[in-house]
């Protein structure tokens, strides 16, 4: 028998709804009262209050009775799907190497809706207002990272990702319109890799190229990123492009001979 939440065709509303509940917690709203919660996820405050409480029933959140927070135990969630992959383990060390050589931050990321997730990260230094950490989500279209991943969409897909997202200035320099943006997306098909000149935020300047499995698709990207007032567009491309190239083909490689690599599959 279904249950009143499920639509008939697999989807099943009350479990979206939990997790939206449990997505309304972020580095800017880390506690929040049952009207914020309410607020956040477009719930009423009955639902949202038995959301809760069934989240505080399982373990995933706390609560003094005033506000609500999660706990580690969403981590699980999370781990469920890394501990399931190679990417992560595989690009880290390839990271490293890379940061070594660039003495810049470098991250791997994957597509994930409309955003990009980080995945795999080696930071030297804090360039952006908000720390980037595992889970880090952002736009993909004001990404290095999201840009390349975009790129090798085919058009319908493309197209039905853009009638998504709006395209807000996050930065002084990010592209706004989806002609722009479609441009842009071309040019990087046809070079291989994506420079964001502070779209994303700025001050921050990033390079990216794609991560390809075994059979030539795009399933993650690499990028390289830098405070603007220490590198130029023009050092990114002749000093950070070379070795950024090289490390995705490293983990392209040894991505492909790995087991678990079906995992990072779109």
């Amino acid at each position: 028998m279904e249950s009143e939440s499920d639509t008939g065709t697999g989807y099943v509303q009350s479990l979206a709804r939990g997790l939206l509940v449990i997505r309304a917690f972020n580095d800017a709203s880390p506690e929040m009262t049952l009207s914020e919660v309410a607020r956040a996820t477009d719930l009423s405050r009955a639902a949202a209050r038995r959301f809760l409480h069934t989240l505080v029933h399982l373990g995933y959140v706390w609560t003094d009775g005033r506000v609500f927070a999660l706990t580690p135990r969403v981590l699980e969630l999370g781990f469920s799907y890394l501990s399931s992959v190679s990417l992560p383990e595989i690009a880290q060390p390839h990271l490293e190497q890379l940061v070594s050589e660039v003495h810049e931050s470098a991250s791997v990321s994957v597509l994930d809706g409309t955003d990009v997730v980080y995945v795999a990260r080696v930071p030297t230094s804090r360039i952006m207002a908000v720390s980037i950490n595992i889970g880090t989500r952002f736009p993909a279209y004001a990404t290095s990272m999201g840009r390349v991943m975009l790129a090798d969409l085919p058009e319908d897909k493309l197209h039905a990702h853009l009638d998504q997202v709006d395209l807000a200035p996050l930065g002084p320099h990010t592209i706004t319109t989806r002609a722009d943006l479609i441009e842009e997306l071309a040019r990087i098909r046809a070079q291989g890799w994506a420079l964001v000149d502070q779209e994303l935020e700025a001050g921050l300047r990033s390079i990216a190229a794609p991560i390809r499995d075994r059979y030539g698709r795009v399933v993650a990207a690499a990028n390289i990123s830098s405070h603007a007032s220490r590198t130029t567009l023009e050092a990114a491309h002749e000093d950070l492009l070379p070795p950024l190239l090289d490390t995705t083909r490293r983990i392209a490689a040894d991505l492909a001979v790995s087991p678990q690599s079906r995992a990072v599959v779109r």
